[in-house]
């Protein structure tokens, strides 16, 4: 990877908003070479999407969202490939991760309720062949979004009760 993609990639990950004038001036370069470089980074598909980080607590949405660890037995001649993507299909499925540790797969889902996400594990995840066991633990708060600080310090402060 070049080192322009390497700066534009660092530009775009801080705010995608940015459009490649602006890139552009920031890196000192032409509004065509960032054009060029972007357009190249999303055919290899190392740019996958542009999202916005949203901060559900304050959107006032009432979604759940849960991390489920999941211990497989990797298919022979697949690993644990097959299975995260077949995991991954669908719609509660916001991420799947192989991990090191007790547990193989991270899955992250969201629903509209504790009991959904609890449905989704016993009627879906615990299901598959060569899942050999799930945890389950609900997010409560974020306080760190990709990167992202989304508390703020101002009347969110526990009182002391300390005489």
């Amino acid at each position: 990877m070049e080192n322009i993609e390497k700066q534009i990639l660092r530009i775009l990950g801080e705010d995608c908003r940015y459009t490649p004038a602006k890139i552009a001036v920031m890196l000192g370069v032409s509004e065509e070479e960032v054009k060029a470089a972007i357009e190249g980074l999303e055919a290899r598909g190392v740019i996958v999407k542009y999202a916005a980080i949203t901060n559900v607590e304050t959107a006032d949405d009432d979604v759940v969202e849960a991390l489920i660890e999941v211990r497989v037995t990797p298919k022979k001649g697949q690993g644990f490939d097959a299975l995260a993507e077949e995991i991954s299909r669908y719609d509660e499925v916001t991420g799947v991760y192989l991990m090191s540790g007790a547990y193989d797969l991270a899955v992250f889902v969201a629903g509209k309720s504790l009991r959904s996400i609890s449905r989704f594990v016993y009627e879906k995840i615990s299901t598959f062949s060569g899942v050999t066991g799930t945890a389950t633990h609900f997010i409560l708060r974020k306080y760190k979004i990709e990167g992202n600080i989304t508390f703020k310090d101002a009347g969110e402060k526990r009182l002391s009760f300390q005489p």
